[in-house]
């Protein structure tokens, strides 16, 4: 399978919210009410558009995955954890359908990614992600990234995680 990554625009902002919220609806349902709960609005995706770079893949004309990758660290991320590096890339936000999970997409997105990065260039991908059972931690660690640090995000235990380019 094959994926390509386009940076999505302003008029995709709907799309990506309605994705985003069925991702985390989805992560509800089967692990109850978190921090990854809530519904993503048309005016987050265009702020956040603002701030970095959204990639979306498109399968029939449908947003069927987005990952969000700016150059501004986010405030919940506390720097000291990561290796020195003159240009990381912090990945921010990512989702799947719900539908397509477990197929391969979420990984050759992350791969899509790296090349992105080298390309700007960039020395690493750095991210957080829930130490829970709704957490993406097993993911990115099976996507290559390395744990470098631990923190809590209003109450809930955060991972870092860092893959060098």
């Amino acid at each position: 399978m094959r994926i390509k990554l386009e940076i999505a625009k302003p008029g995709d902002a709907a799309a990506i919210a309605t994705l985003h919220t069925t991702a985390a609806q989805k992560l509800t349902e089967i692990h109850g009410n978190g921090p990854w709960s809530g519904e993503t609005s048309e005016k987050w995706v265009l702020f956040v558009m603002r701030m970095a770079t959204i990639f979306v893949v498109r399968r029939q004309n449908k947003i069927i995955a987005m990952l969000a990758l700016g150059t501004k660290k986010p405030w919940a991320i506390d720097k000291k954890y990561f290796s020195k590096c003159e240009r990381p890339i912090y990945l921010t936000a990512m989702a799947v359908a719900p539908e397509l999970q477990r197929q391969g997409i979420g990984k050759l997105c992350v791969e899509a990614a790296g090349k992105i990065v080298k390309e700007w260039p960039a020395n690493a991908i750095r991210l957080d992600a829930y130490d829970a059972a709704a957490g993406a931690g097993e993911f990115y660690r099976k996507c290559g990234f390395r744990e470098v640090g631990r923190a809590s995000y209003r109450g809930a235990p955060l991972v870092y995680f860092e893959m060098l380019v």
